[in-house]
C-alpha cells in the first residue's frame, strides 16, 4: 500500500505537467511513433526521450532514483510527447519533451506567473499552473531545437521551495537536455 501511495505525487505531477502543456494543442500529433511529432508546419521532429537521454549519473547526482522511472502519464505514453519521471526521497521530477513553443505555453489559459530563470547556465521560463500549490510544485520550460522541454518538480513534504529545489536538481539534469 505504501508503494502505491508514493506513486501518486509522480502521476499527479505528470498529469498536471501535461495539462499545463495543453495536451497535443502545442503542435504534437497522434503519430504511431511517439518519438516523432508533427509541427504546425507539417514537418516531423525527432523528440528527445528523457527516459533514454538523461544519463543515470545525472539522475543520481540530482538525488533521483533511476529505478523509479515512469514512462508517460501513469505509465501510458502520450501522442506527440516523450515523458519520463523519477522519484527522489521527498520529491518527484517529470521531464516532458514536445514540439511546442514557450510562447504557446505562455498563451495557454491557466499557465501563470511566468518569469525568466537560469538553471545550469541555460535560460528558461519558470511558471505555475493556476490552482497548483505554490509550496509544492514548480515548472520550468526550455526552448530546444526539437521544440520544447519542461521540468516539473513536486515536493512530497513541506520544506524547501519547489522552485529552489528544481534549480538544484536541474543543475544535474539540464546539461543532459538537448539545445
Amino acid at each position: 500500500m505504501a508503494h502505491r501511495i508514493t506513486l501518486v505525487p509522480l502521476a499527479a505531477a505528470l498529469v498536471l505537467g501535461l495539462t499545463a502543456c495543453g495536451g497535443d494543442e502545442s503542435g504534437g500529433s497522434p503519430a504511431t511513433n511517439s518519438t516523432q511529432s508533427t509541427s504546425a508546419s507539417g514537418t516531423h521532429t525527432q523528440l528527445f526521450d528523457p527516459c533514454t537521454g538523461i544519463p543515470e549519473t545525472a539522475l543520481t547526482t540530482a538525488g533521483l532514483d533511476p529505478a523509479t522511472e515512469q514512462v508517460g502519464v501513469g505509465g501510458v505514453k502520450q501522442p506527440g510527447w516523450e515523458i519520463c519521471g523519477w522519484k527522489g526521497t521527498d520529491y518527484t521530477l517529470g521531464v516532458f519533451s514536445t514540439s511546442g513553443t514557450v510562447a504557446e505555453f505562455e498563451r495557454k489559459p491557466g499557465n501563470v506567473e511566468f518569469q525568466d530563470v537560469t538553471i545550469a547556465g541555460r535560460a528558461g521560463r519558470q511558471f505555475r499552473v493556476d490552482g497548483a500549490a505554490k509550496d509544492q510544485m514548480c515548472d520550468v520550460l526550455f526552448a530546444a531545437g526539437q521544440g520544447l522541454l519542461q521540468l516539473t518538480l513536486v515536493n512530497k513534504t513541506a520544506g524547501q521551495s519547489p522552485c529552489d529545489r528544481l534549480a538544484e536538481v536541474g543543475a544535474a539534469i539540464v546539461p543532459a537536455l538537448p539545445m
